[in-house]
């Protein structure tokens, strides 16, 4: 059977699968929409868990980030992982004996204060928005190639298909519909893996034949560093970032995960604190099997991409570079004229994306206009290289259509997650705790599922119009994140002394902050129409790490307003004592 053919069965199966989980799992109260009743075990909640914190990015983007930049991508790995342990040990287990649905509730009762309340939605929002766009950028690339549909229509229907299992059934449904899409994602970044992993290496662990040899005592990273060099480019296993900037962005992603809405509110969803601690140390084991993997498929993509294309004449080029070239996600412009297909160091394009024009070349080329850049003549996004790479490698068309599978599983479970916080933002932390306190459980339920509509809307918006690739708007929300709530919730954690007002000063500065830096340095916009380049960046940082000096300045800021300032209440005094003891391993209580 043909790809197209696989990829309807297996995007269909699953699919069905998902709604029906959905239909079962329907929410019938707050409870179960906003923590799924509180009664997921620990095994169905770390993968529920692995599939929200495996997003598009973690997919599709991440293997492709670091197939074009090598060791420089290693900065995701590293603060992705250490992020998750450091939310499995510092946060998760003290905010669920703490026993508040959201962030905002958390930060609202710890802060006594609706101000702090509403500024944590504000912050919410501002996070959840951002890193949702990445997740229905990363959807609409799925649709476009594999059924063959512009991206933009691609992300309608992954809006469409979202919004139906997070509608019904809440976080109970959203739950157990990851649950399964853990399980296909896994299967689906695997196979390929296992598949090329032999065909080049002999070893059928991508791990281990990552680091082996592919011909007569030829290491992969030894020849990787050599196709490299020849072809202009730095040796593959080397970095380009300073110390500093891998520091910083690694460090803005691992606080950045560690005040994720979307991954704390996972750890409501279970009976019990020990049950969170569980939960936790089973998803990172669910995650590490990707995030292991994912530095070897990046190996193989960047190796088979090369030996594919570089110096072949496009009359010979195999039907896979054709068929990514109707997307629009890959393209090639002759300009010497001899036919072949130059690939080396340099932008192939102006600007950050081709523009195209309708003409083809005499060869059949895709035309790009002011590809004046350099001379390089290809242009590849990097979110195709996981997704290309089974037929890059030529794998049997299963296999092909189990990645468009796994691709779209991980996106709409991350992008379902994040829809929730958002919703449970508007209707529980502003409508139910402000704005209407007197509110039924059902009234409150119908907010949700209004905010959830809205939340589709805006964020299928912001997904045809993303700020750069899907893993540069991810790591983009991370830092977010790191600016705002992660002091916040630390501090309200391991700090008696730290009040309302130090809460409320830091979060507001370090939101402010990393936005300014954000939008001044990604798009251009403040000063200027043009992103502004690495040698004006701020004491060397990117945009990506900018969140660790924002959320040092917001820590400075909520230690110095609170020790000025009147200190909290008793009451809260020992509620902070209180979940800081061990013995709250039994039942979790609200406050």
């Amino acid at each position: 059977m043909s790809v197209q053919t696989w990829t309807w069965i297996l995007v269909g199966v699953t699919f069905a699968l998902y709604f029906g989980i959905a239909i079962w799992a329907r929410a019938g109260s707050t409870k179960d929409f906003y923590v799924a009743g509180g009664g997921v075990s620990p095994l169905a909640n770390g993968m529920a868990t692995a599939a929200d914190w495996m997003s598009a990015a973690s997919f599709i983007s991440m293997a492709g980030i670091i197939s074009f930049t090598g060791y420089d991508g290693s900065v995701y790995l590293m603060g992705w992982t250490g992020g998750y342990v450091l939310l499995a040990l510092l946060l998760a287990p003290y905010l669920r004996k703490f026993g508040k649905f959201t962030v905002p509730d958390f930060i609202g009762d710890r802060y006594y204060s609706n101000t702090a309340r509403t500024v944590a939605v504000i912050c919410a929002l501002l996070v959840s928005f951002t890193y949702v766009a990445g997740q229905m950028r990363g959807v609409g690339v799925v649709f476009s190639q594999f059924l063959q549909v512009d991206i933009n229509i691609g992300v309608v229907i992954g809006m469409a298909i979202v919004l139906v299992f997070a509608f019904l059934g809440g976080m109970k449904g959203i739950t157990y519909t990851q649950v399964a899409q853990y399980c296909v994602l896994i299967f689906a970044f695997m196979v390929p893996a296992f598949f090329i992993s032999m065909q080049m290496t002999g070893n059928i662990i991508p791990q281990i034949g990552m680091g082996g040899d592919i011909s007569k005592g030829v290491p992969l990273l030894d020849h990787l560093d050599q196709l490299h060099t020849k072809l202009g480019f730095k040796e593959y296993t080397d970095g380009s970032k300073s110390t500093w900037d891998v520091f910083a962005i690694t460090l803005a992603l691992m606080v950045g995960t560690a005040g994720l809405p979307h991954v704390i509110v996972r750890f409501f969803t279970v009976p019990k604190v020990k049950d969170a601690r569980k939960s936790a140390g089973l998803a990172l084991l669910f995650i590490a099997i990707l995030y292991t993997t994912a530095p070897a498929i990046a190996v193989f993509a960047r190796t088979n991409l090369i030996e594919t294309v570089s110096n072949t004449e496009y009359t010979e080029v195999p039907d896979w570079f054709k068929n990514w070239e109707d997307t629009g996600l890959i393209a090639w412009s002759d300009k010497n004229g001899d036919g072949k297909i130059q690939y080396v160091a340099g932008s192939a394009i102006d600007g950050k994306k081709p523009v195209y024009t309708d003409a083809r070349g005499a060869f059949g080329e895709r035309m790009i206009s002011n590809a004046n850049a350099s001379e390089n003549e290809l242009y590849v996004d990097r979110d195709i290289m996981v997704l290309a790479n089974p037929e890059i490698a030529k794998l049997p068309n299963w296999v092909i259509a189990l990645v468009a599978a796994g691709g779209l599983a991980a996106a709409l479970s991350t992008a379902a997650g994040l829809l929730l916080v958002i919703s449970t933002s508007i209707s529980h932390d502003l409508i139910k705790k402000q704005i209407k306190p007197d509110i039924s459980d059902k009234g409150e339920l119908m907010w949700a599922r209004i905010s959830i509509v809205f939340a589709v809307v805006i964020a299928g918006l912001a997904g045809i119009k993303p700020p750069g690739f899907v893993a540069a708007v991810v790591a983009l929300a991370f830092g977010l994140a790191a600016a705002s709530f992660f002091p916040a919730i630390i501090l309200g954690i391991f700090d008696k002394r730290m009040n309302k007002q130090g809460a409320i000063a830091g979060m507001v500065v370090g939101i402010s902050l990393m936005l300014f830096y954000m939008i001044r340095y990604k798009t251009g916009l403040i000063g200027t129409f043009d992103p502004r380049p690495a040698s004006e960046w701020w004491f060397g940082t990117s945009p990506e790490g900018f969140g660790t000096i924002a959320m040092l300045v917001n820590v400075v800021i909520s230690l110095v307003v609170s020790r000025m300032t009147q200190a909290p209440p008793q009451h809260v005094q020992e509620i902070v004592e209180n979940i800081r003891i061990p013995s709250g391993a039994g039942e979790a209580h609200d406050h």
